[in-house]
């Protein structure tokens, strides 16, 4: 097994002009590139999370693998960037806390 297949975390900040859509997400990633666990900030501060049981404040895991960094960056709109879990960990313990409506 490489040193690459393992889970990864990632950040992504998506510029747009959409009101009822995230403008952060986080993404928890598996050794099979699907997500485990999400939490989406949308404008105003309202988080979303979702876990392979659980879809709260309109937020779901993806439905195909997450795209490598560099293709998720050729899109103007969006900026994606690789996290640490213990950032992942503080923004998902957030979501948890806060995160319903």
């Amino acid at each position: 097994m490489s040193s690459d297949a393992r889970m990864w975390y990632l950040r992504c900040v998506w510029s747009h002009e959409f009101a009822e859509e995230p403008v952060e997400i986080f993404s928890e990633v598996g050794v099979d590139g699907y997500e485990c666990r999400k939490v989406e900030r949308f404008r105003g501060g309202r988080l979303g999370w979702a876990d392979e049981q659980h879809e709260v404040g309109g937020t779901g895991l993806g439905q195909v693998p997450v795209p490598p960094l560099d293709e998720i960056n050729a899109q103007r709109e969006f900026s994606a960037s690789r996290i640490d879990d213990v950032e992942f960990e503080r923004v998902w313990t957030k979501a948890l806390g806060g995160g319903e409506d």
